[in-house]
């Protein structure tokens, strides 16, 4: 909201990012854009300014619910499934007592909770840097937002209501067994990526979760990037875009 408040102000206004919570530490602190939602859309209004600086500190974690660190924990799985096998595995090992000791170090030689964050922003701005007004829409990013956005906003006000990361893990449970479908990932494959998320403590299904809403999710997918463009994990760690699925 400062981003886009910032840019509507005067253009290239300087503002700085400071993230208070598991899900803003790893992703909107990372990229360039300022989105609200509008008209039951997801971040359908904003721009594109990155900020001059973001000044990250895990400390806030410890202001957060549980539930609200898995949130986060989502982003963090997105990029392990799609980029990096020490991520996963690190996120395996230790997803649910990040997510109750709220990111908290058990001790001077405890590196796990820091290595997943580092690994989580490492991974993210390699894909952003080199696209980071989004020429390309072939974007691995992406993973878990292409019917993850519709099921949050769909889900939104109802007893089913989903945060942003729960949507997005719903979204990759379900690609993950697309994948598998399709025989890009072996069943064992599939199933570690669900365990994984599990032991992040988000959920893998919700009931908003219909047909008519995949149809009309993928429908918008289509319009908004040109294609399906679905990026699918292709192994642990490794991804690629898919069309025509």
């Amino acid at each position: 909201v400062v981003g886009l408040a910032a840019t509507l102000f005067r253009r290239r206004t300087p503002y700085i990012r400071v993230p208070t919570t598991t899900l803003s530490y790893v992703d909107a602190s990372v990229g360039a854009k300022s989105g609200v939602n509008f008209g039951g859309s997801k971040n359908r209004l904003g721009g594109y300014v990155p900020p001059c600086a973001a000044l990250l500190d895990s400390c806030f974690f410890e202001t957060q619910e549980c539930r609200d660190v898995s949130n986060g924990m989502a982003e963090m799985a997105k990029m392990a499934i799609m980029k990096s096998e020490e991520l996963f595995e690190l996120l395996e090992e230790h997803g649910p007592r990040l997510s109750a000791e709220k990111f908290s170090p058990r001790g001077a030689t405890d590196r796990a909770p820091g290595r997943v964050l580092q690994l989580s922003i490492e991974t993210m701005l390699e894909e952003l840097a080199p696209n980071l007004w989004e020429h390309s829409l072939d974007r691995l990013v992406d993973f878990g937002h292409c019917i993850g956005q519709d099921l949050e906003m769909a889900a939104l006000g109802t007893e089913h209501e989903l945060m942003h990361g729960e949507s997005v893990a719903c979204d990759m449970a379900f690609m993950a067994v697309l994948s598998e479908h399709l025989g890009l990932i072996s069943e064992a494959q599939r199933d570690r990526t669900l365990n994984m998320l599990r032991r992040c403590q988000v959920p893998l299904w919700s009931p908003v979760m219909t047909y008519d809403l995949f149809a009309e999710a993928v429908a918008n997918r289509v319009k908004n990037s040109m294609g399906q463009k679905f990026p699918l994990p292709v192994g642990i760690g490794k991804a690629r875009i898919v069309n025509d699925v």
